[in-house]
């Protein structure tokens, strides 16, 4: 009985876990390394494969060196933390807690990620509630577990904000995180004569405002309060479209600073409709559509530069396909348009319709690719020789037959570019949808840096052992 109730535990944590992360980071898998006493086996809990891969790393932190034990003989009878295990594309969490003895969870680490701090944070959370739902035994509060974590996003934040903060300015702050934060999202959300909101909002300590060097301040009984976003949207017209700051102390503006400020102060940069959150040097996440992203909002071309880096080109050609692509891109991102780039790598190019030009465009030159990312708003793709960066024809039209694998969800440009890859081995097309997700696309497939998974929830029976796990794809 109490094996099952552990089991409902842990799926109930592992399940609002994913869903949660998938929201801040996009689809994310999780996976549970435990033990529940000194004296049980090391068990797994890994129902979309997030370790595979891993084994020999984790038989060396877990079975070989056992450095979690040996940690856990130091620590205090208390939580203690184990130091990271350092696995490739994963964020793990770990410790030894009051009613677990052991527990690491590990997560997804997401290329375009600004920070991994806030999902290591979400992942401690994870730690603390599974501990506290097998203290209390309540199987009612199993559900609010997975539901707290479902919607931990602000939370993580705030903790990870905290923690960068108290190592620099030490706990003794009267900088509050949490209105910090609601304030930032409400004044993203509110539009001031049809746009956006543009310009940088710093907060500071309180102690440390009167060391900025002030353009303009606003007398006490006239400074807004943080809670009266509508009047600081206004006031963030001041500076757009300069280096100048919007100051508060975390309950009202202060005032138009400028220059130097006070370290560890927490800055909010709105780029219209979205923006980022930076402490220090540190971009700690994004924000849009009222909640917060880890995302950089960067182009993610990863996937073109592994099928770039399997043509064997030197390096030199290969940085200057991937800064001209990345132009292209970003331009299209920015702008708001979608577009698609035909790398056509082949001898002679392929035959497209489209506006062909007389003399072709060197891409390696400053005003042609400018004039480049221009011709990316006409519809239809560009037509690039990838061998000599030059750019043949825009608004072409690709066609193709039908193939497996099309989702009519993408739009006509996506499933375009699946039916012309598909017919047409000797090129690469990088889709841009004008709702910012990036596409690399060759043999008529989306070229993926993991494969589809579906979540699997409910494990019925005890997990296995991490040794019988790992031994798993040597007896296959």
């Amino acid at each position: 009985m109490k094996e099952l109730f552990l089991i409902k535990c842990i799926d109930q944590i592992h399940d609002g876990l994913c869903n949660g992360l998938s929201r801040f980071s996009g689809p994310s898998r999780a996976a549970l390394v435990y033990a529940p006493y000194r004296t049980s086996p090391l068990r797994i809990y890994d129902p979309c494969d997030l370790l595979r891969g891993h084994e020999p790393r984790l038989r060396e932190l877990f079975l070989k060196h056992k450095k979690w034990m040996q940690q856990a003989d130091t620590e205090h009878k208390d939580d203690g933390i184990l130091e990271n295990p350092e696995l490739a594309g994963v964020i793990a969490f770990g410790g030894h807690f009051r009613n677990m003895f052991h527990q690491t969870w590990f997560s997804e680490h997401h290329v375009d990620m600004c920070s991994t701090g806030p999902t290591q944070r979400w992942l401690e959370y994870a730690c603390r509630l599974l501990s506290q739902d097998l203290g209390t035994k309540s199987v009612t509060d199993l559900e609010t577990s997975g539901y707290v974590l479902q919607n931990f996003a602000t939370h993580a934040v705030r903790d990870h904000i905290v923690d960068v903060r108290n190592l620099g300015v030490g706990p003794d702050t009267r900088l509050r995180i949490y209105p910090l934060l609601d304030a930032v999202l409400n004044i993203s959300k509110t539009q001031e004569e049809g746009y956006w909101p543009l310009g940088d909002l710093i907060f500071v300590e309180p102690s440390q405002a009167h060391r900025i060097h002030y353009l303009a301040t606003f007398g006490d009984f006239e400074r807004p309060a943080m809670k009266d976003f509508k009047h600081i949207r206004k006031l963030l017209q001041a500076v757009e479209g300069n280096k100048h700051k919007l100051v508060s102390n975390g309950q009202k503006v202060i005032g138009i600073g400028t220059g130097r400020m006070p370290d560890f102060s927490v800055t909010a940069e709105f780029r219209g409709n979205h923006g980022f959150i930076r402490v220090q040097d540190e971009t700690i996440c994004s924000f849009a559509d009222g909640g917060f992203h880890s995302t950089t909002r960067q182009a993610n071309l990863v996937q073109l530069e592994e099928v770039l880096l399997e043509l064997n080109l030197d390096s030199n050609r290969l940085y200057t396909i991937m800064k001209v692509v990345s132009t292209l891109v970003r331009n299209a991102q920015e702008r708001k348009h979608g577009c698609a780039l035909v790398l056509d790598f082949g001898s002679p190019l392929a035959n497209i319709s489209g506006q062909h030009l007389e003399t072709p465009l060197d891409l390696k030159r400053h005003m042609d690719l400018d004039l480049a990312t221009s011709l990316a708003k006409v519809d239809g793709a560009l037509h690039i020789d990838m061998m000599y960066l030059k750019l043949h024809a825009f608004a072409s039209l690709l066609d193709g037959r039908a193939v497996a694998g099309e989702n009519r969800a993408r739009g006509a440009r996506y499933n375009s570019a699946l039916r012309f890859t598909a017919e047409h081995d000797q090129v690469i097309l990088v889709v841009v949808s004008s709702d910012r997700p990036i596409s690399t696309i060759q043999h008529g497939a989306e070229l993926k840096a993991k494969c589809d998974w579906i979540p699997r929830y409910q494990c019925l029976s005890e997990p296995v052992t991490l040794e019988e796990w790992i031994e798993e794809p040597n007896r296959a």
